[in-house]
Parts: structure tokens; C-alpha cells; sequence
């Protein structure tokens, strides 16, 4: 319930005389770029090495030769970074690249972690 108490704690505003005007200088601001994340896929004995191929062209938009080189990385080293991203980007490539895997039977592995 509201009161009309005469003794108020608000003050009327003083008109401004134009004495004591501030003028506020502009700092410059340092926006540094996003972190990114390396979007990497790890070997498995299962998944067809044409499955992984698709997968990157697809999902990574390589080239049939940059697809296969990525591949036989994979085979041979055990791991391979298939794209370098926003950690949003990269969270979104490899659920996409898990849910593919999982429609196809497969299971392919992908991870992201930081750059």
C-alpha cells in the first residue's frame, strides 16, 4: 500500500547550468577471437574406410583426395583432425558425425578438443 508521506526520500532534480559537463573519452576495446577446436576422428576395426571417406566429404566438404588422405591417417596414426572450428561448429560436426555413424551401423568415434 502506498503512502503520501510528505518527507520522502527523492530529491527534485536541479536544472543543469552546464558547469561540470563530463566529457567521456572513448577507450579502445580488444575483442580477441573465439577459441577453436579441432573436430578429430579416431580409428576402429569396424568402420569401412569408404564409410569414413563419405563422412568427410560430406560433413568436412573435402575433396575425394583430401578425404582419402584424411582417411589413411586415421588408419594408420589412430586419429586425424577433420576440421578446425567454433566450439559451437565443432560440437555440431561431430553430433552430426556420431549420428551418422550410429544410421549406419557404424562406430565411428569422433571428438573435438581444443586447438
Amino acid at each position: 500500500m502506498a503512502s503520501n508521506n510528505p518527507q520522502s526520500p527523492i530529491q527534485p532534480v536541479k536544472p543543469d547550468d552546464g558547469q561540470g559537463d563530463v566529457v567521456a573519452e572513448r577507450q579502445e576495446q580488444r575483442v580477441e577471437p573465439p577459441p577453436v577446436y579441432q573436430v578429430v576422428l579416431l580409428n576402429d576395426d569396424y568402420t569401412p574406410m569408404e564409410f569414413v571417406v563419405m563422412v568427410l566429404q560430406q560433413h568436412f566438404h573435402h575433396d575425394i583426395e583430401a578425404a582419402t588422405h584424411i582417411m589413411l591417417k586415421i588408419h594408420h596414426d589412430g586419429h586425424a583432425v577433420c576440421g578446425v572450428y567454433i566450439k559451437d561448429v565443432a560440437a555440431t560436426k561431430v553430433e552430426m558425425v556420431l549420428a551418422a555413424a550410429r544410421r549406419a551401423g557404424h562406430p565411428l568415434q569422433c571428438i573435438m578438443e581444443v586447438a
